[in-house]
């Protein structure tokens, strides 16, 4: 059973200033900025949503299909792919452009200046759902807003049930348009922060736009996720981390756990729980795509959460 996962692949460029922004930004001063910030520590990541989900299904053995764009640059990143056994065959290389990067900036109060390059992601749209036979589940995650349209209406119209997971991309639809992808979606997944905006833009209640989809699902952080599926809220708990190193790429990691049991038919309550297993063992980590678990030890961390095994 293939998932399709059409989301963005990115590179995320991440700098550390050894100092202070608040010792080098003057407030009196912010109407003519002009600083720089020396950053002797840098490292880049292979990111993205839908490569960090197709990277977290993978491991648990799921068959993901990523369908993204990139740009002349993405050399290092596809051949990662081969490496990893992920198909690209629905990865479209845009010629003049760049793949979708992120520059984001640290400092020692963990505060953070970031500058997001769209490129080839701004053409996600050349790709169709119909080039995809072999799906049977999909999800719409953040990428460029004309394919986010178009991938959930082809979805629908080709019967493949999908997660609608909009993440940092919501604040670029109306609530009308965010009301169609919930009647077109199967299932929808939100940060607490998205789920609020979305009730804002919609004017409705958590509780109501539940009734759109067969399930909707709101991810809290440290207070774990709720999962809202046919009239019964489903409470997941936080699973611990073996140590806390950096939150980046956690929900994807938490998707490919919804996916997966999704996929496998899973009820929501044990769903839930691979997702919060899958995002605890991302935490602990460095970077969306760094941890390499063996299936077996997703499974040990999910008995010594819930005191079963997962498979």
């Amino acid at each position: 059973m293939s998932t399709l996962i059409c989301g963005s692949i990115a590179f995320d460029n991440i700098m550390v200033f050894h100092d202070r922004f608040k010792n080098h930004i003057l407030p009196e001063q912010i109407h003519i900025l002009n600083v720089a910030f020396l950053v002797p520590e840098m490292r880049r990541e292979f990111g993205g949503c839908a490569g960090n989900i197709a990277y977290n299904l993978k491991l648990l053995n799921g068959e993901p299909l990523i369908m993204a764009t990139v740009g002349d640059d993405a050399d290092s990143y596809l051949l990662r792919l081969d490496d990893l056994g992920l198909s690209r065959a629905h990865v479209r290389r845009i010629a003049g452009s760049f793949t979708a990067q992120a520059f984001i900036t640290t400092d020692l109060d963990d505060n953070q200046i970031t500058a997001f390059h769209p490129g080839a992601m701004t053409y996600s749209h050349l790709n169709h759902v119909a080039d995809v036979p072999a799906a049977t589940l999909g999800i719409v995650a953040p990428d460029g807003r004309d394919g986010m349209l178009q991938h959930a209406q082809d979805l629908a119209a080709a019967g493949i049930p999908f997660v609608f997971d909009p993440g940092q991309g919501l604040p670029m639809f109306s609530g009308d348009e965010l009301m169609s992808f919930m009647q077109l979606a199967t299932y929808a997944c939100f940060n607490d922060y998205e789920a609020k905006l979305l009730c804002d833009r919609s004017n409705r209640s958590i509780e109501k736009l539940a009734n759109e989809v067969d399930a909707l699902i709101v991810t809290r952080g440290g207070e774990g996720s709720r999962i809202y599926a046919n009239g019964v809220c489903h409470e997941i708990p936080c699973v611990q981390a073996s140590t806390v190193v950096d939150p980046t790429g956690c929900g994807d990691a938490y998707r490919s756990g919804l996916l997966y049991g999704i996929a496998a038919g899973w009820d929501w309550q044990k769903t839930g729980q691979l997702a919060a297993v899958m995002g605890a063992i991302k935490i602990a980590h460095r970077g969306g795509q760094n941890h390499r678990p063996t299936r077996k030890d997703i499974a040990d961390h999910f008995a010594k959460a819930f005191g079963s095994q997962p498979w």
